[in-house]
This record gives structure tokens, sequence and C-alpha cells, in this order.
């Protein structure tokens, strides 16, 4: 179990201050509301664990795949719908696990249900797997009675998801292709076809034009010294992933890829789409504006689109609407503004955030489809270039060489 520290109003409006012991957040907003509290900050302070969960967080790192999660919750909502217990549908559901890292971790939650902990509790104790905004549609489906609908929710939510990183795999595929081709033939180039062609050369003893004296001094230096480049890359590469493994690295470059030429844009849009759609969805659950920040806030795998969402749930605590916040968050445009704050004037902001949801992802799949159009002129001038290099350092001294004998 962890703790929270938490900060609320009662129904006269005095300040509460407290400190709750639960598994989520969830847990602790349901407790204030039992309270008649209104929460303002939910803060997480270092709690006792069980012996099986610090073992289950030292062992190596693994993954459940997205499709393994989808069958997972497509299934609890067929066994949820049919009137079976649930601890007698996730032991079944654990025994048929296809990963055994994801058996062990469902038997851990059949442990903690026979001890007494809520569906939304046992899950909350594997967040590598089940993300804060899963936990919260299942507290919220267990709460309402309706837990075969919060995982019919969760089903559409992974399956964009899914559809979302197929698309981004797809329109990358083609240009990761070129590049990695480009630079096998760049090696074999400077390893194999060039030294022959400098023997040559060397043989006539004729004056090198500059081109070719360049590429025979690269050749030569990839032969002689390809170690050295090796431990330069492999350096480089360690360096590079060790800085982004940092907090202030994470963040800068969260911050910088939504910056990049072309593929920024992008970027951002599926995050914002992300982001929308995860709130539209816990909104439509019932929980608050100011919880459903929060929890999106960590569901956007992006740190620093994190902070501006955090830095809207600040302004909303001091009384700003939720239009003005997004405004001065300078994450959407004129137009998602204009609906927000339609949204939140009708009172459905939950209709308009998939809106906003359903208009980001149809400009995703627009720039995702363009994708390849912008970025081939880029390779083919690259490569352009790179013929013509090796064209004139190779046929240069031939040309001239015929010209001197005749």
């Amino acid at each position: 179990m962890a703790q929270f520290e938490y900060t609320g109003r009662d129904s006269s409006g005095n300040r509460v201050d407290g400190v709750f012991e639960g598994a989520s957040e969830a847990v602790v907003l349901s407790f204030l509301k039992g309270q008649q509290i209104t929460p303002v900050s939910i803060n997480a302070t270092k709690g006792k664990k069980t012996s099986q969960s610090i073992k289950l967080e030292f062992k190596k790192k693994q993954e459940v795949s997205i499709d393994e999660l989808t069958m997972f919750c497509r299934q609890m909502r067929a066994l949820t719908r049919s009137g079976i217990p649930i601890i007698q549908a996730i032991s079944g559901l654990a025994e048929n696990a296809k990963t055994p890292y994801f058996k062990e971790v469902l038997s851990k939650v059949v442990e903690d249900l026979a001890g007494g902990l809520s569906l939304a509790n046992s899950l909350d104790n594997h967040p590598n797997i089940f993300q804060q905004m899963f936990v919260s549609m299942v507290h919220m489906g267990e709460t309402t009675g309706h837990l075969d609908k919060a995982f019919h929710k969760l089903i559409d939510h992974l399956e964009l998801e899914r559809e979302t990183r197929r698309r981004v795999s797809q329109a990358l595929r083609y240009p990761i292709s070129v590049i990695v081709a480009i630079s096998i033939a760049m090696i074999i180039v400077n390893i194999f076809v060039i030294p022959n062609f400098a023997s040559v050369f060397a043989k006539l003893g004729a004056d090198l034009p500059l081109p070719t004296r360049i590429l025979m001094a690269t050749s030569e230096f990839t032969i002689n010294y390809w170690w050295l480049i090796l431990m330069l890359v492999t350096g480089t590469v360690t360096g590079v992933r060790s800085y982004l493994n940092t907090d202030n690295g994470a963040y800068k470059w969260d911050m910088k890829r939504l910056e990049l030429p072309i593929f920024g844009q992008i970027f951002t849009k599926i995050i914002l789409a992300r982001f929308t759609r995860s709130f539209a969805l816990l909104s439509e659950s019932g929980i608050s504006i100011l919880q459903g920040l929060r929890i999106t806030a960590r569901v956007v795998d992006n740190r620093y689109v994190s902070e501006c969402v955090e830095k809207m749930v600040s302004g909303i605590e001091r009384g700003d609407s939720l239009t003005n916040t997004a405004s001065n968050s300078g994450l959407f445009n004129g137009l998602v503004l204009q609906m927000i704050s339609v949204g939140e004037e009708t009172g459905s902001v939950d209709a308009l955030f998939n809106e906003v949801a359903d208009f980001y992802e149809e400009e995703v799949d627009y720039d995702l489809t363009r994708l390849a159009d912008a970025i081939e002129p880029i390779i083919l001038v690259f490569m352009g270039v790179l013929v013509l290099v090796l064209a004139l350092g190779i046929f240069l001294p031939m040309w001239n060489l015929a010209g001197a004998m005749t």
C-alpha cells in the first residue's frame, strides 16, 4: 500500500489536509467523495510494499504487448458480462496467459483479490503493465457496477493506440529502409570498391583531383581505424542513451522532438490525440476534470506535455477556466480552443474532447499519408549528392587520363 497526502475543501469550504493509505489515487478519491471532501491535490508519498511486489519490482523489466493486454480486456469483458466471479475469471486467464511474466502478474492479482483488495487496487500494484488510466477506469467500473462497460472502453482505447503505432511504423518504414541501405552501400564502397581504384591510380602515378583524394583518404581511414570509428559510434550512442534516461535529458528530448522538421508536427498531434481521447474517456466515466487531467498527464508519454497539463491543473485549482488554462498551455490551436470553450459552456466536455481527438486523429492520418511524399525529395537529393561525389572521385581521374592520352 502507498500513502497519499491530500488537500481538499469540505462542504463549508474549509481547507482539509490529511494522509490516506491506499493502493491508488482512485481509492483516495473515492474515500474523499465519501467524506464529502472536494479534492484539490493528491500526492503520493513513500509507503510500504508487500514482499511479492518488491520481488516483482526488482526483476528484470519485462513488457506485456498491447495485443495481449487488449485480449485480456476482451476476455474480462465477456467473463464479467457472464456473471463469472472476478477471482475465477482471472485465475483462468492466468493459466492461459501467453507469456510467463503476464501469467505471474495475473497470479499475483488473484492473490491480492483473495486477500480482500479490489480489482483496481490489485491491478495498481503493477503500474508497468496497467497504467493509471487503466486502473481508474476499472475502479469506476467497480464503483458503478458496470465493469463490463469499463473494459469495453479500454478495448477501444487500446485498439486505437495500437492502430496509431501501426500507422506511424508503416510511415517510417520507407525512410528507415532507405537510410539503412545507403549506410550499407557506403560501407561496402569504402572498404571494397575505392581501395581497388586507389591501387590503379597509384600505378598510373598521375596527379589525382581533390574529390578522389578525399575518397581515398576516407577509405584508408575507415580500413585502418575501423575500431576507432566503432568505439566512437558505440560511445556516442551509449552516452546519448544514458543522458536521455536522466530526467533532464528525457524532458529536453521530449520538448525538442516536437520541434523536429516534418516529424515534430506529427508527434505533437499524436500526443494531443492520445491526451484528448484519454481525458474524454475518463470524463465519460464520471471522473472529475482535475483528476482526469492528472491521470492523462501520466499517459501522454511526453514529459514536456505532461508538465503543460500539470500547469493546466494548477490553473484550474486557482479558479481559472479549462479554456483559459488550455490556451495558456500553448498546446492547442484556435479551432481546438473554440471547441473546448463550447464544451465547457454547454457542460459536454467529454463529447467535445472526443471531437477534438477525432480532429487530431484525422490530421495525423493526413500527415502520415503525406510523410513519404515529404521525405522522398530529401532522400533523393541526399542520394544524388552521394552519387555525384562518388562519380567525381572515381571517374574524374579517368577522364583526365583519357584527355591526356589524346
